[in-house]
């Protein structure tokens, strides 16, 4: 009776599978929690992120929308101008259910138009929902929004939060020489 070098798996067809190739086509087809958030967006079951364009630079766009956070009662919790992203989340409300709560999330991202004459932001949201907090907390489930109208109301307090156009320029100092 021959030896067998290695352990192996007997498919339906009848040829056998090594089983370290077995383990490591489920390790691949699994998934990671430290897959890029670039590659899971483009999963299919995620929402795509609503886009509006402002007449302002990154910077001064990104501190329109820190204002309208505060504005929609979000705490801001991570990211900045530099980095061109901004991470926050509302507060925790009642569910639907007696014992269940709630909260959203928002990801935005800033970046300048290639023309230079504005910003571009896009924006994710989620709902976090935990069905049992009172004996499970932390333990929630993640959806994405789609089409939501907070991501509108946040645009719009991003747009009322901008200076009035040319208002972020500095003045030309005065020529010294008197021309």
């Amino acid at each position: 009776m021959p030896t067998q070098p290695f352990l192996s798996f007997t498919a339906a067809a009848g040829c056998r599978v090594p089983l370290s190739l077995m383990v490591l086509l489920g390790a691949l087809l699994a998934g990671c929690e430290s897959m890029p958030d670039s590659l899971r967006d483009k999963l299919p079951g995620g929402a795509p992120p609503q886009v509006r364009t402002f007449q302002a630079d990154p910077r001064t766009t990104f501190a329109a929308a820190r204002t309208a956070l505060n504005q929609m009662g979000y705490r801001f919790t991570g990211g900045g101008p530099a980095q061109g992203r901004m991470t926050a989340m509302g507060e925790v409300s009642p569910g639907d259910w007696p014992g269940s709560s709630h909260q959203f999330t928002l990801q935005a991202e800033f970046h300048q138009t290639l023309d230079a004459s504005g910003t571009e932001v896009s924006v994710r949201m989620t709902e976090v929902i935990e069905a049992d907090s009172a004996n499970h907390p932390g333990q929630g489930t993640e959806a994405p929004l789609r089409d939501t109208p907070l991501v509108e109301v946040f645009f719009h307090g991003i747009q009322q939060n901008l200076p009035p156009a040319g208002a972020d320029r500095q003045p030309v100092p005065p020529n010294p020489a008197g021309g």
